[in-house]
């Protein structure tokens, strides 16, 4: 466990003999799991009720409460976005997936060339959400901004999409009656697993860096800067841990069927259970962890950057606690397990800036006209939540 704690991102470098001293704003989730679960359970209800369409509704009031709840230097940052501007998005992702789901079900054939036109449009639909979702928030007044152009977020996915549609090519292919089809069909199953193992890391470098590398406050344009190495190492780190556990499962039913206690299969279940647990909170806490300090304290602007300290032991202990009382709730810990999630991942991080905030809300006065009604006007309230 100590390994785990140790692999982190690398914090901001210390400034040089000269460069001012950053001022270091603390972030304070200051929400409430009873408060949260309250706009929770009414947002369930109506979205059970609605048959799904009241979810932008939902989404509104759910981000207005979290983004309320998060203080950054004893500020709370703000969401401006109209739920019914969502709604219009939200329909027309439904109306997506609708024409994929039929097309597939006329003909698999069919279905691959619907899927390859979604993924073709996927990289432009995030890239709207993420202008839509930065135009609508706020913090002292200032809004934040998207610099990222489509053309970009075709390169950011550009790996990603290619080993899914390797994979799915090969998944239709298997579905066809025809042998020799059906034989390559298992080739390039068998050869994307390979080539997502050597491309994912990568993909995730270049959505990242496109990510972080565009965000903008004010007149503070962000840029990345880690490198694709450090992406490669940590997804090592958390395939060897993933292993360890399929491993150590493996070992527990070779064990027990050695000496016939597997012949109840609730024992075989369990063991099933508690890896497939493992794996969700221990190689996901580590990976989540690992991945917001390395994605943060690589983020930076000329006047501002970030510190990420979150602790991976702190993440799988809370992961695993937050599992095991939603299970024995039915499901009614959930908000809480959301509040809790977000306080410790959010005050693990702090925003240093050398430049001088109130200087850059004059700056944004300046510009009033600029970034929100421009960026939020064009994207008929497209938000898939990234």
């Amino acid at each position: 466990m100590q390994h785990i704690e140790d692999q982190g991102g690398l914090a901001p470098s210390e400034p040089q003999p000269g460069e001012p001293r950053p001022t270091e704003l603390g972030i304070r989730f200051v929400g409430s799991g009873s408060e949260y679960f309250r706009i929770w359970i009414v947002n369930l209800l109506l979205t059970l009720v609605t048959v799904g369409f009241y979810y932008p509704f939902a989404k509104t009031r759910r981000l207005k409460y979290f983004y309320g709840a998060t203080e950054v230097g004893g500020h709370p940052l703000s969401f401006h976005g109209q739920p019914w501007a969502m709604f219009r998005g939200y329909v027309f992702a439904v109306l997506l997936v609708g024409v994929y789901n039929a097309a597939d079900y006329l003909s698999p054939v069919v279905g691959l060339l619907a899927f390859a036109l979604l993924m073709l449009a996927w990289p432009a639909l995030w890239h709207a959400s993420l202008r839509f979702r930065l135009a609508n928030t706020g913090w002292r007044g200032l809004r934040f901004r998207f610099t990222g152009t489509r053309g970009g977020s075709y390169h950011a996915f550009s790996l990603l999409i290619a080993v899914l549609l390797v994979f799915f090519i090969g998944v239709t292919l298997a579905s066809l009656q025809s042998q020799v089809l059906r034989s390559h069909a298992l080739v390039l199953i068998l050869l994307s697993y390979p080539v997502a193992l050597v491309l994912i890391p990568a993909g995730f470098w270049l959505h990242r860096r496109y990510q972080q590398g565009h965000l903008a406050i004010a007149n503070e344009q962000a840029a990345f800067h880690v490198g694709a190495s450090k992406f490669y190492r940590l997804f090592g780190v958390a395939f060897v841990y993933f292993l360890l556990v399929l491993l150590v499962a493996g070992l527990a039913i070779f064990a027990l069927g050695k000496v016939g206690a597997l012949s109840s299969n609730w024992l075989l279940t369990a063991i099933l259970i508690v890896a497939y647990l493992a794996v969700l909170c221990v190689v996901g806490g580590y990976f989540t962890a690992r991945l917001q300090n390395l994605v943060w304290n690589g983020t930076r602007s000329p006047g501002l950057a970030f510190r990420s300290t979150l602790s991976a032991i702190a993440l799988i202990k809370l992961w695993f606690k937050n599992w095991l009382l939603t299970l024995l709730t039915i499901g009614l810990y959930h908000p809480y397990a959301k509040v809790a999630n977000a306080r410790l991942r959010l005050e693990a991080v702090s925003l240093l800036a050398t430049v001088n905030l109130d200087e850059l809300v004059a700056a944004q006065d300046a510009n009033a006209a600029t970034a929100t009604g421009e960026a939020a006007g064009d994207l008929f309230g497209l938000d898939l939540g990234l």
